[in-house]
């Protein structure tokens, strides 16, 4: 018998395995489910194989016994984090947490609970979700995604049902409890409007009609600096980096790839790492959202593939013009159209605990909702114009069957087909093959704003936003100006996969979250339209960096896996080899050692000098020096305008190596050095304490020593963490690196294959595995992956379980 059909035989009767409930993890319960509306299971069942650092490995004969294995895994792991998720799609977040308290912002931008559920109770009220589940593929979600949420609601119910709470978050509460298909399928859609109608939580539920001559709230804000902040490259909340190599740069002439996104570590967007197998249909490993039914991100016997947050704009805005005297109609055309009210009523609870409820409107046109901000721009609705936001992802439920077509593609050839799928919201995908492939692409569901189409029919507003952020203010007044469709689009109104810029076969293809125009360096990609991203202009310190080093890494060549997770360890700071050796010279020049803070104060930096001139420009856990360069240059770089932090400016012809030369004239540079050397002698901690002294996660009541660095930086292995002097420094990692994946082949169909999910796969503290990987992060070490069964079966701590509906 061969191994497969030996699997197989496993799948299907569970001959000699464990009982689920001896070696599962511990995690939550919740009481029976509500058999009128939980998932049905159809006595789905799986087979899950648990090695190393608690990865599971789930056999299954079909879709929906895979996402029965899927849903019971991810709960075993992250009950708590995932209930409060299904509680935030559902819309009662304030029903059991208060309306005024602050969101985790994993599922939208909304400021306050009240918010999130006004917004998400709307969605649900008007079906929205179960109107994309109806429509037929490829518009629609394929017969197999459907079944895998089907699969996933039924899992995650099983579990409950099964298990006691151990995780104190959510042990005994109310708000744990079964999940529906359409809960699942909400989630997803949460996803893919993260960046459209997600990002504009607070406008679309504030929105109000201007009441009979009221005058115009002016915004307190210039519309350009807020779009221009929003859309910048200093953007900390979503990032990433990732690069495939091809075949002519590796020791063996087969691809690599080495994907690093940079994802919150609390909260519903983290990574959950998995195997899912179906035999003879689906084979792959990897990182998938929690909630996501699918690999986010990962690789199979054949290919790897990651994502980078992309920088195209995913929405357009349309400025309505008002019919005079009605502010809840407008004119297209000259002819009034009257805006839809919907009315959303969610339960709440009073300041004394009682329950009750709220009721507000939302306005919504053929658009899609008016609202009043967009980010951080304000769109005032007055009685003269509005604005609606036009969600390119409006119609998006295809973020399951883009990871479930990535997972099954054989080549890069494969991943540009799976591509077409356009569920990719708003990510650029990198990937590499065994046949020695590489591919960039930036193909996410864009709008089809062409260069045309905003000459014609921009508004004033938009001529001045679009191009310092990609965002464009059409005119809404003008049936002409609608967006089109691209023949080889799935939806219209986006551009079609053709029309996507992509890179194929170069030597390598590298992206940090600057827009695809340097995915190479002697293969730029240009002439697009501004939506896509900015081109031609001065790069993040992170892409200048990241560029620096994989170009090094192809011209050295015969690279290899050891190689890949040596550079995501480098920890090496592109802002400090520009910037450190010039500072350090020129605080040994002022005048008796000492600097005027931002306060007056006159403060002694002499010891800094040295320290700098010494620091080895790395932010490894015992760089010594790496703290109070970062705390100095997060100062400065965000003091004034770029043009005052450096004498030679940014050029076109030298864009990884220009702008350079610390401009150490200006006032700034001695105010931003004693305002560091401040802080840190204010909390006692030496100038050259090791970093990973004041860097560190507190897991277990131990500290976790965490290397990397900021966005400022440039650092590849990003680290972003709240500091707060009083607990010792950076005492909690809140963005980072996250699944980090080092991907080669050697033609054995079994992957060569490095791991890491840096802050482990459970959030439960009871949990085995809530800790175990990032004290490995902590030493720069990475898993080595079992992804053939014979690896998988020879794990030293295999466990081997059924799971099932009883």
């Amino acid at each position: 018998m061969t191994l497969r059909n030996r699997l197989r035989g496993l799948v299907l009767t569970g001959a000699a395995l464990l009982t689920v409930s001896t070696v599962l993890p511990p995690g939550a319960a919740a009481a029976e489910p509500d058999r009128a509306h939980r998932a049905s299971g159809d006595g789905l069942s799986a087979v899950i194989r648990y090695t190393e650092y608690g990865i599971p490995h789930i056999v299954a004969k079909d879709y929906p016994n895979l996402g029965f294995g899927e849903g019971w895994a991810q709960a075993a792991d992250q009950v708590c984090v995932l209930a409060d998720g299904f509680v935030t799609g559902r819309g009662e977040r304030s029903r059991y947490f208060g309306p005024d308290a602050k969101t985790d912002y994993s599922l939208s931008s909304a400021s306050t609970n009240l918010t999130s559920d006004l917004f998400f109770r709307g969605l649900k009220d008007a079906g929205t979700v179960e109107k994309l589940l109806a429509q037929p593929a490829p518009a629609g979600p394929s017969k197999p995604a459907k079944e895998l949420m089907r699969g996933y609601a039924a899992g995650y119910n099983a579990w409950l049902r099964q298990h006691q709470v151990t995780d104190p978050v959510c042990r005994g509460a109310a708000w744990v409890k079964p999940i529906t298909e359409l809960d699942v399928a909400r989630h997803g859609y949460a996803l893919a409007l993260l960046s459209g109608q997600g990002a504009a939580a607070d406008g679309i539920t504030g929105a109000r009609p201007p009441a009979a001559g009221a005058k115009a709230p002016k915004p307190a804000k210039d519309p350009v600096e807020a779009a221009r902040g929003l859309f910048g490259q200093n953007r900390s909340d979503m990032g990433s980096n990732a690069v495939a190599f091809s075949g002519e740069t590796t020791a063996n002439g087969r691809g690599l790839l080495l994907g690093n996104p940079h994802y919150p570590w609390h909260g519903g967007r983290r990574f959950w790492q998995s195997q899912v197998t179906i035999p003879g249909e689906l084979d792959a490993a990897g990182g998938s959202l929690l909630g996501a039914t699918s690999i986010s991100i990962g690789h199979n016997s054949r290919i790897a593939w990651s994502h980078t947050v992309a920088m195209g704009v995913p929405l357009t805005l349309r400025e309505l013009k008002l019919v005079p005297g009605d502010p809840t109609s407008y004119l297209v055309d000259g002819e009034p159209v009257k805006m839809t009210e919907r009315t959303v009523t969610v339960a709440s609870r009073g300041a004394d605990g009682s329950p009750t409820e709220v009721t507000r409107s939302q306005w919504w046109t053929r658009y899609g909702p008016v609202t009043t901000s967009y980010g951080g721009i304000q769109l005032p609705w007055s009685g003269g114009s509005a604005y609606a936001l036009d969600d390119a992802n409006a119609a998006n439920l295809r973020f399951g069957d883009a990871g479930l077509s990535l997972s099954k593609a054989r080549s890069v050839d494969g991943v540009r087909d799976a591509l077409k799928v356009q569920g990719l919201p708003w990510v650029n995908t990198i990937a590499a093959d065994s046949g020695g492939h590489s591919l960039f692409s930036q193909s996410q569901v864009l709008p089809r704003v062409t260069d045309e189409l905003f000459a014609r029919c921009s508004t004033e507003l938009g001529k001045r936003i679009y191009p310092v952020s990609g965002l464009a203010v059409l005119d809404g007044s003008r049936d002409s100006c609608g967006l089109g469709k691209d023949a080889d689009a799935v939806q219209g109104g986006i551009f079609g996969p053709s029309a996507m810029p992509t890179l194929g076969d170069a030597p390598y293809a590298e992206n940090s979250n600057d827009s695809a125009w340097l995915a190479n360096l002697d293969r730029p990609l240009t002439g697009y339209p501004r939506v896509f991203g900015d081109f031609g202009t001065e790069r993040s310190m992170r892409t200048r960096g990241a560029i620096e080093d994989v170009e090094a890494m192809a011209e050295r060549g015969r690279l290899t896996v050891a190689d890949l997770q040596k550079q995501q360890f480098a920890n090496r700071v592109p802002a400090a080899d520009l910037a450190a050796a010039d500072a350090a010279k020129a605080c040994a020049a002022l005048p008796g050692g000492t600097a005027v803070d931002s306060h007056g104060k006159r403060v002694d930096v002499s010891d800094a000098c040295d320290v700098l001139a010494d620091w080895d420009r790395t932010v490894r856990t015992d760089s010594a020096g790496a703290l109070l360069f970062d705390r100095f240059w997060q100062r400065l770089s965000d003091a004034g305008p770029d043009h005052e932090l450096w004498q030679v400016p940014f050029s076109a012809a030298d864009p990884v190596g220009t702008p350079n030369t610390l401009n150490t004239a200006d006032p700034l540079f001695a105010r931003s050095l004693a305002d560091a050397v401040g802080e840190l002698r204010s909390a006692h901690i030496a100038l050259d304490a090791p970093l990973g002294e004041h860097q560190f996660v507190v897991r277990g009541g131990k500290r976790i020593p965490v290397s990397g660095g900021t966005e400022s930086l440039g650092v590849w292995n990003k680290t972003e963490a709240d500091w707060d002097s009083a607990k010792g420094g950076y005492s909690e990692v809140v963005h980072g690196s996250s699944y980090i994946q080092a991907v080669g082949f050697d033609g054995s169909g079994c992957p060569v294959a490095r791991t890491l999910l840096t802050y482990s796969q459970s959030s439960n503290p009871n949990s085995p595995h809530y800790s175990d990987q990032t004290r490995l992060y902590s030493a720069g070490r990475m898993v080595k992956e079992r992804f053939c069964a014979k690896d998988v079966l020879a794990s030293p701590e295999l466990r081997v379980v059924r799971v099932s509906e009883r």
